[in-house]
This record gives structure tokens, sequence and C-alpha cells, in this order.
């Protein structure tokens, strides 16, 4: 009970009440909160470390930067419901929802900008005019609704969460490029997306407890791997039992001019080669799904037995 008057004794406060309403929204930096809400840095600083000693917001570290979110699942479940009884047309946080569009905005357009000012071809599906649609749909087929928790590891700009958000408790995403996360962010930013977040990790050492998720995405991103076998079996390892994982790549080809281009680590990968995989990290695996075009995109589902640690698999490519 303690703990809980705790946690409501901190948000008993205007500018605490109205970080809360803003955390709905997405991530924010101190310096966002700064400039949406008109008050000092050391003044919101203080508030916003109560807010996170009393479990009311979540603090990551990325790099340089700290954000500030919700906490996903039901560890948010306080402050989500004080948000909701908060009156929507105050006119306060009407102000404050209106300045939190246009950082947000400013965020998305600075972090587009750098892409194109350092040239990154960051869509790959496009850049391989890869059905991307049909993809898509294959996925939704494969996630039903009411899912748990979802990962979707190396998430880019964010896609895989949008499309799926709403059919999922609660989902992460994860990438090893900070200008990534940015459009991530960006593309994540409003309500619908509470329940969503993005964070900074290395696929081969995933900052996550074990048995920690019910689906896992990996959308075209083993072929960049340098230890396919290893990044599947972080993937495994954080799966629940029963737990799903949907590998999305490319199929085996022979186009070695993307190989080159694009530096691929790996000119796709063959059936058997999945099933190998899968079976060493007691993964079961589900008939793949081929997806016609100019390179044959698969998913390869699977379902996860038992946990499994295993060394890298590399060679069974």
């Amino acid at each position: 009970m303690e703990t809980l008057l705790a946690s409501l004794r901190a948000a008993a406060e205007p500018t605490r009440l109205r970080l809360l309403a803003l955390a709905q929204r997405g991530a924010f930096c101190v310096m966002d909160f700064t400039e949406i809400l008109g008050q000092s840095q050391p003044r919101l600083s203080r508030h916003l470390k109560l807010l996170c000693e009393n479990g009311l917001l979540e603090r990551v570290r990325e790099g340089s930067n700290v954000w500030f979110a919700l906490p996903p699942g039901d560890a948010g479940g306080l402050p989500r419901e004080l948000i909701a009884r908060l009156p929507p047309d105050d006119p306060v946080l009407e102000a404050d929802r209106r300045l939190a569009a246009r950082v947000l905005a400013e965020r998305a357009r600075v972090a587009s900008e750098s892409f194109r000012q350092k040239g990154a071809d960051w869509d790959e599906m496009r850049a391989l005019e890869l059905p991307a649609q049909a993809v898509e749909d294959a996925l939704l087929s494969l996630v039903p609704e009411r899912t748990g928790a979802l990962l979707d590891i190396g998430t880019g700009t964010g896609r895989i969460l949008e499309l799926l958000a709403p059919r999922v408790r609660q989902a992460l995403g994860v990438d090893a490029s900070r200008a990534m996360l940015a459009l991530a962010r960006a593309r994540l930013a409003g309500p619908d997306f509470a329940h969503c977040a993005v964070r900074l990790a290395d696929m081969y050492r995933l900052p996550l407890a074990s048995a920690s998720f019910d689906t896992v995405v990996m959308q075209m991103v083993l072929h960049h791997a340098e230890d396919p076998g290893l990044a599947l079996a972080e993937a495994a390892r954080v799966l629940r039992p029963g737990g799903r994982l949907l590998l999305v790549d490319l199929a085996k080809h022979d186009r070695k001019d993307l190989t080159d281009r694009l530096a691929h680590r790996w000119p796709g990968f063959p059936d058997e080669a999945i099933a190998a995989l899968f079976g060493a990290l007691s993964l079961s695996p589900a008939a793949p799904l081929t997806i016609a075009g100019p390179l044959p995109v698969r998913i390869w589902p699977a379902t996860a037995l038992v946990q499994a640690a295993v060394p890298s698999l590399e060679r069974a490519i």
C-alpha cells in the first residue's frame, strides 16, 4: 500500500501530470520537455527523477541522450490510468499537445535531413524493389489479434512496430543505429503507440531478460549479420516457450551485385540452412511463406519449445 501511495503522491502535482500526459505520446528527452513546458531544465529534471523513482516513468540511456517514456506493459498501468482520467479538453494539456506535435515534427525533419545529407539508403525494401505491401500482409496474417509482448530486432525506422501495434499489448524495437531510432521515434509519436518503445541495442547481446517476449520479428536483418547463428540464438533466448519467431529475409540468390552494393554479408539463405539453425536452437519450424518479387522473400516461422544457449552457428549457412 505504501508503494501505491508514494506513486500517487509523486503524480499529484500539475507539472508532473503534464509530463505523464506528454509521455503518452512517445519518448522525450529533457530538452524536449523544457521546450514544450517552458520550464527550466533543473526544475524538470527534479520532477522526472521523482516520477522515475516511483515507477511512473522509465528512464532509458542511449549514448549521451536520456529518454523518458511510460513503462511498458503492466508496469505502466497506473500512469496510464491516471492519464485516462485527465480532462481531454484541458487548455493547458491541449497547448502541451500542440507544442509536442511541433517538437516531434521537427525531430522527424532533422532525422530525415541527416539521412539525406549522409546519403544513407535506409529503406532497403524500396532499394531492392521488393513487394513491401505483400510482405506486410503476410506478416499480419501470422500475428494474431491480442498478441502479448513483441520484439522487433533491427527495427530501423519502426515500420514493423507501426504495422503490428494494433495487434499487440506491448512492443519494443531495437536497433544499433541512433539515426534509425530517431526516425522510429518520430514515426511512433502519438497515443496510438504509447505501448511501443524503441531502444539502442546490439542484436548479438540484447539487454533483455530471457523468455520475455511472445513474438520476435527479424525483417531483412539476418543477411547483414556476421554471425547469423548468434543473432538467432539471442532471438530464441528472449522468446517464451511457445513463443513465435518470424524471420523475414531473402531466399538464396545469385545477385552478387547486390551483396556488394548494399553490403550484404550473405546472398540470402536456403531453406535447409534456416531449418538447421532452427533445429539447433530448439525452434520448431513451420512451412515457410514465399513472397514473389525481383528477389524472392521468405518468411520462416518457428515456435520456441525450450530455451537453449548455443554457440555461433555461422558455419551452417
